[in-house]
């Protein structure tokens, strides 16, 4: 009834719309049929590496199979996380084994009350130029420069530098001295924090917060 009061009056109805969508996708697509068996070998592809990812985390790491899926999740999804859990429970050692499973660049970064934004980001010193003897500035990057950053207790460092490194995070570049520089992709950030010893922390805000993908708890 209303495909064909709508079709009367002149408009496409709801089945020609699916049938005029149908065929711009078929006239876009060159062999649908092999999109689609692609698709189904890309999944294939994915959930073998996911495997073999998942089997080499097993030599080292010994059972928490919800915290591997959840961080294997964000790492597959472009997103950083946020990883909470007491001291010695092997987070710095789960995180660099994933970069070494995926064959990218691990960089650890203890926070500290004293830890300033360019011993993140980097900073720039003077060289000289054994060629031309004259001094020039030279950009020294910081362990922000790397695939897999781990920012431990990131709730120990003053507002100012956690925000330099949620910059990164959300940029995926840094600025230093008015110069941009972009870092290395893919570039994900697992940050973590202590959740007992809560003296001289600085709380991260909801704003910051809502940059994390997963909030992923070790027990």
């Amino acid at each position: 009834m209303t495909d064909d009061r709508t079709e009367s009056q002149g408009r496409p109805s709801f089945r020609q719309h699916l049938l005029q969508r149908e065929i711009s996708v078929a006239a876009t697509s060159t062999n649908p049929a092999l999109e689609s068996s692609d698709d189904i070998a890309h999944a294939d592809r994915l959930k073998a590496g996911c495997d073999q990812i998942r089997a080499e985390l097993r030599k080292l790491i010994v059972g928490q199979d919800g915290v591997i899926e959840l961080i294997l999740l964000s790492i597959l999804t472009g997103g950083n996380s946020l990883v909470i859990g007491v001291p010695g429970l092997a987070k710095t050692l789960l995180i660099n084994t994933f970069a070494k499973a995926l064959d990218l660049k691990f960089s650890r970064i203890q926070f500290t009350p004293d830890l300033m934004p360019s011993d993140i980001t980097g900073t720039e010193i003077i060289q000289d130029d054994p060629d031309t003897g004259r001094r020039h500035m030279v950009f020294v990057p910081g362990p922000i420069f790397a695939n897999i950053v781990l920012a431990d207790e990131i709730n120990r460092t003053p507002p100012k530098t956690q925000a330099a490194l949620l910059e990164a995070m959300q940029e995926h570049r840094v600025t230093v001295q008015g110069q941009t520089y972009t870092l290395d992709e893919p570039f994900f950030v697992f940050a973590t924090q202590n959740p007992i010893e809560l003296e001289g922390t600085y709380p991260l805000p909801e704003a910051q917060l809502d940059r994390f993908m997963f909030e992923i708890v070790i027990d």
